[in-house]
């Protein structure tokens, strides 16, 4: 199955009353694109920083009609968290907007989805950084009004766990004196990920242009 073709059955057996559609869309992007890295190696498991019971009992609350679907892409796989990480996770975890289980969900995947190589926007599935954005001022608004300057969420994560750990991430004494200025708050264009992953289907041959696979 498609990474697109997840995505479009995740979003089929969403649970519409228990949730909104931003977040279920949301979810299903995230777990399509980790899926997509499944053919390397990777597992659904290690690449959302989720395993075992406590992964299948978010598929069984947001997706519940995709439960066997998904067992086959490694739902048991044993991974390590680095302190980076654990750090975020606490970070996201304490800003929440609100107790909602969703929110502590999207703190776990978005800390770990942060370790992958791409803009964080990318490696979450998002359409753009805009969707981002908005699930940062959803679900952890005390930190996304924080980033004040716009700054480019891995670098203003980082920045922040920096200093509330009396850490020292950055030589320069503020942002506009920095030569890495560009670094932190330039540009964070790009194409989707899942889109990429349709495109090169369909340049293989392996998807028809006109069509949605859907399994």
């Amino acid at each position: 199955m498609t990474p697109i073709a997840l995505y479009t059955r995740l979003s089929q057996s969403q649970v519409s009353s228990a949730w909104d559609s931003f977040d279920a869309h949301v979810l299903a992007s995230i777990f399509a694109i980790t899926a997509a890295e499944f053919d390397s190696g990777g597992s659904l498991a290690e690449g959302l920083g989720i395993s075992g019971k406590e992964l299948r009992g978010i598929i069984a609350t947001y997706f519940p009609g995709a439960a066997n679907m998904l067992e086959s892409f490694g739902l048991d796989r044993e991974f390590t968290i680095a302190d980076d990480e654990q750090s975020l996770r606490r970070l996201l975890l304490r800003s929440r907007t609100t107790a909602a289980p969703i929110s502590s969900v999207f703190a776990v995947l978005i800390a770990r989805r942060a370790t992958r190589p791409n803009h964080l926007w990318q490696d979450l599935g998002l359409v753009n950084r805009g969707e981002l954005s908005a699930l940062m001022l959803r679900h952890f608004a005390p930190l996304a009004l924080r980033n004040q300057g716009d700054m480019k969420w891995k670098k203003f994560f980082y920045r922040i766990i920096c200093r509330d750990e009396n850490s020292r991430m950055c030589v320069a004494p503020c942002c506009s004196e920095c030569s890495d200025f560009e670094v932190c708050f330039g540009d964070e264009s790009g194409e989707s990920l899942l889109a990429q992953v349709r495109l090169h289907l369909e340049a293989s041959g392996l998807v028809p242009v006109d069509s949605i696979v859907a399994g």
